[in-house]
C-alpha cells in the first residue's frame, strides 16, 4: 500500500521560505514520477510542481517559477518542496502526489495516490 505523508508547512510572512517534505512508503520514489499540488477548498486542485523519475527534469507552474523548487531523495524516499518569497496567494493546502508510469504531468487525474496535505499560510 502507498501511503505519502505531508509535512512542513506552517504560518509565515509573505517573503519567507518554507520546505515542505513528503514521506513516501511502499513505492519507492526513484522509480515514481511525483508532484505537488495545491488546493482552496470550492476550488480546482492546482498543479504546482513535478519531478521525473531520474530526478533530471522538473516542471512548475507559471505562478510559482523561479520561487518553488522541488527535489528528490531517494535514501530517504522523500521529495521536497522548497518554498521562497512567499505571497498570500499561495495560501492553501500543499498535497504530495505520485503516479504509475514515466511521464510526468500537470493533470491531477493522471495521479493515483495523494498525501493528506499540508497548510501552508502566508500572511501579508
Amino acid at each position: 500500500q502507498v501511503q505519502l505523508a505531508e509535512s512542513g508547512g506552517g504560518l509565515v510572512q509573505a517573503g519567507d521560505s518554507l520546505r515542505l517534505s513528503c514521506a513516501a512508503s511502499g513505492r519507492s520514489i526513484s522509480s515514481s514520477v511525483m508532484a505537488w499540488f495545491r488546493q482552496t477548498p470550492g476550488k480546482e486542485r492546482e498543479f504546482v510542481a513535478t519531478i521525473s523519475r531520474s530526478g533530471g527534469s522538473t516542471a512548475y507552474a507559471d505562478s510559482v517559477k523561479g520561487r518553488f523548487t522541488i527535489s528528490k531523495d531517494n535514501v530517504r524516499n522523500t521529495v521536497y518542496l522548497q518554498m521562497n518569497s512567499l505571497k498570500p496567494e499561495d495560501t492553501t493546502v500543499y498535497y504530495c502526489t505520485t503516479k504509475s508510469g514515466p511521464v510526468p504531468s500537470g493533470r491531477s487525474y493522471d495521479y493515483d495516490y495523494w498525501g493528506q496535505g499540508t497548510q501552508v499560510t502566508v500572511s501579508s
